[in-house]
């Protein structure tokens, strides 16, 4: 439940930044480009972040799959594949 909640937490802090990023594109008439590149950075950097605590959580196993067209969920609902049998005639 915590990976969920770091997971959650991340994403809003990326929104936070684009919207900041937004603002100071918008309301900044002075020398905005600091800022702005700095929310960029911000920005990327939350972004990496999010990306490699998903790809920890599905590694570890603490992040699964519940669709239901996933094979491991549904492993009747799929069809055995023949290896090595020869072609019908």
């Amino acid at each position: 439940m915590l990976l969920k909640t770091i997971i959650v937490v991340l994403f809003i802090a990326v929104v936070i930044s684009l919207f900041s990023g937004l603002r100071f594109l918008v309301k900044d008439l002075g020398n905005s480009k600091r800022r702005l590149l700095f929310a960029l950075g911000l920005r990327i950097t939350l972004a990496a972040l999010l990306i490699a605590t998903i790809f920890y959580g599905a590694y570890t196993g603490q992040l699964s799959s519940k669709a239901p067209w996933d094979r491991q969920l549904h492993p009747e609902a799929t069809t055995p594949y023949p290896l090595n049998t020869p072609p019908k005639q």
